[in-house]
């Protein structure tokens, strides 16, 4: 199996999942709206009679039980958190059982299961449903439509201890179980305690950016100028600009031979109209995804509250349902400002794939051009490259791919030497070029490719094949090599990611500082995590805090590191920067 090649030993679990002795709440609704809770052995025995509790005595329940350490069961977190962090109520650890099950469904470690192989059914609908609970909500609110019967619950969590019991590296799999769930667990209250979030900033840099506030779906003047020098430039008054089938047709009415309207398509031409239509495209981009109506949808009472959707990629990457919380322009990072008192950290990995990989491959030469220092300079050092830019250009190749142009041409230099590394991406490649599955460090393994994928492979093996169906079939299996390629790399990192944030929950949990007025309960004094982009958070916290979050974030990394890695010497080296205002960390 790909992502199984040369690696050292998995340590334990995050968070401390403990076979022997875990106690287990495993929380379900009966059909007239109770809620029962069973307590549960590490093996899923109940060690106790079912307690009915009413939503409303739900939360006390909670709050009195969470010293001692359980861990919750239940069908989906992003149905029960919200309610409890509205009462002002906090879980250190849960079991997530939709999204255990997708891990559990697809992981070529599970596959001799019982539940990889029974039919598909209600657990293997998407995870999440993310319904946001307004401040001061409580369970009543909740709507809790084709919720799993209280013994289909339990059958689940049965089926997936089973699973997970059944598999050759059980140890990898809590693992990643324990933190995609944990992540659940974040995501919720990010989205309940919400980035802190400043309108009159953001109007004023919207303003500065754009031109004056305009009603909504009229342009604004600074777009107007741009648009009125595109259409003049193109000499044709008429078209649409936001249409990017009119657009296209419009330039190559002009002589230009364009085939996209995409931003790296366009500078690769030469005329008068590409400066502005550039900037035009950038700025429409900033109205559409974060404008005025985005602003006046989104920020509710100080706090951006983004839909955050755990799991959301097949490498296990996060998503959003609503928001855009991925992909905050730099434009607009000025309005975000801690509150009075408090102080953003913010922190993200550096080179977190390529260490991922140096890691994943066991390949000590690449791990050791990166410690203590940036990776792409350590390679330049080596000697293995002239200039970091090409060492970022051909790593990237490496991952993703790219096999012409300067990425191409330096490949042949990394390879050796850093032939454990490009060795492990080379093999991923191939498996999925034969429709093979791929796993990461902790067994989230790749979809198959679909049945039009193996129809058009089938065809070009049949004696009656013409050559375009060869030239199909070959450029649909590099195609599908280049998505296994990456997804162990990138699926491995989003592992990583999960486990540094579980890790700085974790010891944030007990920090508290000055308590910030008016902030729900659960967040008022204590540092929390309130961003997420793949390789980078953000903390809030009081002032007096600040620098000890930053060291717990540092910790959280390496550790996080030993967790996936053991003793693997690779480093997860962190830009970390106490702010005021998110602009100032970059």
């Amino acid at each position: 199996m790909v992502g199984r090649l040369n690696r050292p030993g998995v340590a334990p679990g995050a968070g401390g999942t403990r076979q022997n002795g875990t106690v287990y709440l495993l929380a379900s609704r009966t059909g007239n709206g109770e809620i029962l809770v069973t307590a549960l052995d590490a093996a899923g025995a109940p060690t106790a009679p079912a307690e009915r509790l009413t939503q409303l005595d739900f939360p006390a329940f909670v709050a009195a039980r969470e010293p001692a350490g359980p861990r919750w069961v239940w069908d989906d977190t992003s149905r029960w958190s919200p309610g409890l962090l509205a009462a002002g109520t906090r879980v250190r650890r849960c079991h997530d059982l939709r999204l255990c099950h997708a891990i559990l469904r697809g992981s070529e470690l599970t596959r001799a299961s019982e539940l990889a192989g029974r039919a598909p059914g209600g657990w293997d609908r998407a995870a999440a449903l993310e319904a946001a609970v307004p401040q001061g909500a409580t369970l009543f609110d909740l709507a809790f439509d084709d919720e799993p019967a209280d013994d289909d619950t339990m059958a689940e969590f049965l089926s997936q201890l089973q699973a997970v019991a059944s598999c050759p590296e059980p140890g990898r799999l809590r693992l990643l179980l324990a933190a995609e769930s944990v992540g659940a667990l974040i995501a919720a209250e990010m989205q309940f305690a919400g980035l802190p979030w400043r309108t009159d900033i953001h109007d004023r840099l919207l303003t500065a950016e754009l031109g004056p506030r305009v009603a909504h779906g009229t342009r604004p003047e600074r777009l107007e100028e741009l648009a009125g020098r595109i259409r003049c430039e193109l000499d044709d008054q008429v078209f649409n600009l936001d249409s990017q089938q009119e657009l296209l047709k419009a330039l190559q009415r002009s002589g230009l031979m364009a085939t996209s309207t995409r931003a790296w398509e366009l500078k690769k031409l030469e005329h008068p109209v590409i400066e502005p239509l550039l900037e035009y495209k950038k700025l429409a981009r900033l109205l559409s995804a974060n404008g005025w109506y985005w602003m006046d949808t989104w920020i509710v009472h100080g706090r951006f509250h983004p839909e955050y959707v755990p799991g959301a990629a097949t490498t296990g990457r996060w998503g959003a349902s609503g928001g855009g919380p991925l992909q905050l322009p730099r434009q607009v990072r000025g309005a975000v400002v801690a509150d009075e008192g408090w102080k953003l950290v913010v922190a993200d990995a550096a080179q977190l794939e390529p260490r991922i990989l140096a890691a994943l491959s066991a390949d000590t030469a690449m791990a050791a051009a990166g410690r203590d220092t940036d990776l792409y300079a350590g390679i330049v050092a080596s000697g293995v490259v002239e200039t970091r830019d090409q060492a970022k250009v051909a790593m990237l190749g490496a991952m993703y791919g790219a096999t012409t142009g300067e990425s191409g041409r330096l490949l042949p230099r990394l390879a050796r030497a850093y032939p454990r590394a490009l060795g492990l991406t080379e093999a991923a490649a191939r498996a999925g070029e034969r429709g093979d599955i791929v796993t990461t460090r902790l067994g989230r393994s790749s979809p198959r490719p679909g049945e039009s994928w193996q129809a058009t492979q089938a065809q070009a093996y049949d004696p009656a094949a013409s050559d375009g169906d060869e030239r199909r079939a070959r450029s649909q299996a590099r195609d599908w090599g280049r998505f296994t390629r990456n997804f162990v790399v990138q699926g491995s990192a989003a592992e990583w990611a999960l486990c540094w944030m579980a890790e700085v929950r974790k010891e944030l949990w007990s920090l508290r500082g000055t308590e910030a007025p008016d902030r729900p309960a659960a967040f008022a004094a204590t540092p929390h995590l309130v961003f997420f982009l793949h390789d980078e958070v953000i903390v809030h916290t009081p002032v007096a805090l600040a620098g000890e979050v930053e060291q717990i974030i540092t910790r959280a990394a390496a550790t996080a590191g030993r967790l996936l890695f053991g003793d693997f010497p690779v480093d997860f080296l962190l830009t970390a920067a106490t702010v005021d205002s998110y602009a100032e960390a970059k």
